[in-house]
């Protein structure tokens, strides 16, 4: 006798208590053959931390890849704000007050946004948080600061945010893609 395909009932009378168990056939459970393989996610999450003597600063970005595109100046276009990543709009917390570059940032919970130039970028901390990557509210920029803009020794394939000389008070925040090292000094507030 061949099953349905929709769930069969079983009861169970004990002691005066029915009990159903629910439970479908075997060929009815899964459409998906148990050796697939999970989907690659293209642009990962990924996270920056650092903790400095007054404050902790994380970011969460998701991590595009080259994939053999050409990115500053054609995919991420100059002149243009760019979301820094992929996916929803990257985030930066800090839990004290903190100078970037010659940006005074207080403690709290930003989106950050940089302005790719050929003569130099722009790092921008934005207010508005909980917003997808392209979604850019201007009057919301708590600020803008000067990066610096060096160049990798080999391209960076997966585009990177981190923390480095990190001492005291003291960091570099530094966006590595492509060909591009663009940094800006953090100090966190004595």
């Amino acid at each position: 006798m061949r099953l349905p395909l929709i769930a069969v009932v079983a009861c169970c009378i004990s002691a005066g208590v029915v009990t159903a168990v629910l439970s479908q056939p075997a060929y009815a459970q899964s459409a998906q053959p148990s050796n697939a393989a999970p989907k690659k996610v293209l642009s990962p999450p990924a996270k920056a931390e650092v903790t400095l003597t007054n404050a902790s600063i994380t970011i969460d970005y998701g991590a595009p890849s080259m994939r053999g595109r050409e990115i500053f100046g054609a995919l991420v276009p100059y002149g243009k704000v760019w979301r820094t990543g992929a996916n929803p709009a990257t985030t930066f917390k800090t839990s004290g007050d903190l100078q970037i570059g010659d940006l005074k940032v207080p403690a709290g919970n930003y989106t950050l946004y940089t302005l790719p130039a050929a003569d130099g970028w722009k790092l921008i901390i934005n207010k508005q948080t909980g917003q997808w990557g392209t979604v850019y509210n201007e009057p919301q920029d708590l600020g803008r600061t000067p990066m610096t803009v060096g160049s990798n020794v080999s391209p960076v394939e997966t585009m990177v945010i981190d923390f480095e000389k990190t001492s005291g008070n003291s960091t570099e925040l530094h966006v590595k893609w492509a060909n591009v090292d663009a940094s800006v000094q953090v100090n966190a507030a004595k």
